[in-house]
Order: C-alpha cells, then sequence, then structure tokens
C-alpha cells in the first residue's frame, strides 16, 4: 500500500481517489473547493488544505485537474508538487493535456529527483464511479510497472502505450473518436424525429447492430431525455479538440472531420452549454435549419408551397 496525494477531486478525481482509499492506499486529497474532499474523507482517506500538505509524505502524486496550464502550476508552480514532494517521488498525471507540456514537465521532473507519467483516462463520471476506466499510460517502462498496483484499481483497461506524451496523444485520439461520435448520434436521433419514428425503439435496433458503441449506450437516452447533466463537460471537450487540432498541425495531417466537430463543440459552448453534458451536442445539431438562398418571389420549397423567403432567410 502507497501513501498518495491526490490532486483534484472532481467529477472523475474524487472517485478514482476513493476507491484507492476503500483499497488501503493512505490517499490525502486536496481539491480547491474544500468541499469537494468529503466523498474522500467519507471512503477513508484525508483532507489538506494546500498541495504541499497533500504531498509532502507522498510516495506518489496523482493528478487529476482540467488543463494543460492547471497541470503546470499544481507540479511547477510555487509549493507546487516539485517543490514540496520528496525526492523519487513517482507523479501519475491523470489529466488530459497537450503532449508537449507532459513532455516538458516530464524534463522538469526527472530535474527535480522525481519520475512522472502521463496517464490520462476514459469512460466519463460512469467509468470513474465504476472503476472501469480505460488508461493510456505513457512513460518509462520502470515507472509504469511501479504505478501498476495504482492504475489496476481504477481501471479496467491500462495499456502502456509509449515514453511521456504517448498517453495524451492517445486520449487526444479517443477524443476525437468520442466527439465524432456524439456528433453522427446526434444527427441520427434529429433525423428519426423529423421522420416521427419511434426514436427508443430505433435507438434498441441501432445498438445491437454495427452502429452499436459505448458512445450511444451511455449518451443517446441523454439527448432523447433532454438531459444532460453534466458527466463530462463540453469545455472540456472543447479543450481536448482544440488539443487534436492543434497537434494535427504541427504533425502536418489534416482532420477534417476532427476540425468540423471541433467547430461545433465551441458552438455549443458559445451557446451556453459549456458546463452542460457533451451530449449536449445534440441541442446545437438539433437547432440547425436546412438554409435556403432566395431571389425574388421563388418559393422555399423546405418550408412548404405557400411561404416566401428573403435572400438569406433560415
Amino acid at each position: 500500500m502507497s501513501t498518495i496525494g491526490f490532486i483534484g477531486l472532481g467529477i472523475m478525481g474524487s472517485p478514482m481517489a476513493a476507491h484507492l482509499a476503500k483499497a488501503g492506499h493512505q490517499v490525502i486529497g486536496y481539491n480547491r473547493s474544500p468541499e469537494r474532499t468529503a466523498a474522500l474523507v467519507q471512503a477513508g482517506g484525508s483532507a489538506a488544505d494546500s498541495i504541499a500538505a497533500a504531498v509532502a509524505e507522498a510516495e506518489v502524486v496523482a493528478v487529476m485537474v482540467p488543463d494543460s496550464p492547471d497541470v503546470r502550476a499544481v507540479l511547477a508552480g510555487e509549493s507546487g508538487v516539485f517543490d514540496s514532494a520528496r525526492a523519487d517521488t513517482l507523479i501519475i498525471d491523470f489529466s488530459s493535456i497537450r503532449p508537449d507540456v507532459t513532455i516538458e514537465l516530464a524534463a522538469q521532473a526527472v530535474g527535480s529527483g522525481m519520475r512522472l507519467i502521463d496517464a490520462p483516462v476514459s469512460g466519463g463520471e460512469t467509468g470513474a464511479i465504476n472503476a472501469t476506466l480505460s488508461i493510456m499510460v505513457g512513460g518509462a517502462a520502470d515507472d509504469v510497472a511501479a504505478a501498476r498496483p495504482i492504475l489496476d484499481v481504477i481501471g479496467k483497461t491500462v495499456v502502456h502505450v509509449g515514453p511521456n506524451g504517448s498517453g495524451q496523444t492517445v486520449k487526444a485520439a479517443n477524443q476525437l473518436i468520442v466527439a465524432g461520435n456524439i456528433a453522427l448520434l446526434a444527427e441520427a436521433i434529429v433525423f428519426l424525429e423529423a421522420h416521427g419514428v419511434d426514436t427508443a425503439a430505433a435507438i434498441r435496433v441501432l445498438a445491437g447492430g454495427l452502429a452499436g458503441s459505448a458512445v450511444l449506450d451511455q449518451k443517446a437516452h441523454k439527448m432523447l431525455d433532454r438531459s444532460f447533466e453534466p458527466g463530462f463537460r463540453i469545455d472540456l471537450h472543447h479543450k481536448d479538440l482544440g488539443i487534436v487540432t492543434s497537434a494535427a498541425r504541427q504533425a502536418g495531417i489534416v482532420v477534417p472531420i476532427g476540425a468540423s466537430v471541433a467547430q461545433l463543440m465551441a458552438s455549443a459552448r458559445a451557446n451556453g452549454d459549456g458546463s452542460s453534458d457533451h451530449s449536449a451536442l445534440f441541442r446545437t445539431l438539433a437547432g440547425l435549419r436546412f438554409p435556403t438562398v432566395i431571389t425574388g418571389e421563388r418559393q422555399c420549397h423546405a418550408c412548404g408551397p405557400s411561404t416566401r423567403q428573403s435572400r438569406y432567410s433560415k
């Protein structure tokens, strides 16, 4: 059993830290909103009032925060992990951030006498609660092996995918696939509803065929019920797609579908859905209408036989 300082107890981090405490690890948690430590304490862990206090005696530091600047602040900021943790501490970064930032921070960790692996996760809140996350791990083989007893507590599929930064690259690919699936699922439901089909029945049969997916299983009911309580927020998926498009440019490759979905996700965020579940992309797609460009007295065939439209009406 290890002493673990766990930084970031949000939707994902809280159940992950609780699983580690229930497994017998000594888990000391810190979160900027102190009330978020309650679930960890209830599971047998303890709460700290600063990053420095959480990591001072830790053998392992786990980080689960939203974005690259947050990870940089937690690790390299004043009184952060690099300043406060013991030499030879193993840092496991579960956050989803830019691969180049991970590589930079891994080098800084070595300079501070520590070790870092990137271990972003997929599976959403459900996977975190059920300890069935898929974890894509980047780092040195020995460090990954040392982290394995911890990773196995919270993940069902744990795969070492390469050196530092590789985990983040695979996670970016994961987010690209998930976003595309969500967008197409939303379009399919809009299509089915437009034709008056029993959508619940349609989803059942689609789930049994080649169209079936984890996205369909977990997100279709949210779209059908118009219920978008966050499991994974649009704000975060917007950030992840920004990582994808930026990394694609750096590699000199084109991701046209990914770029389109990134724009749709940005639109959903601009429309006020940033704090909603990423399945709320449905609202943006459902709100789109077939554009009609008409001159003079020509009718809009998409709007019915008696409707007249101006040049740029929708």
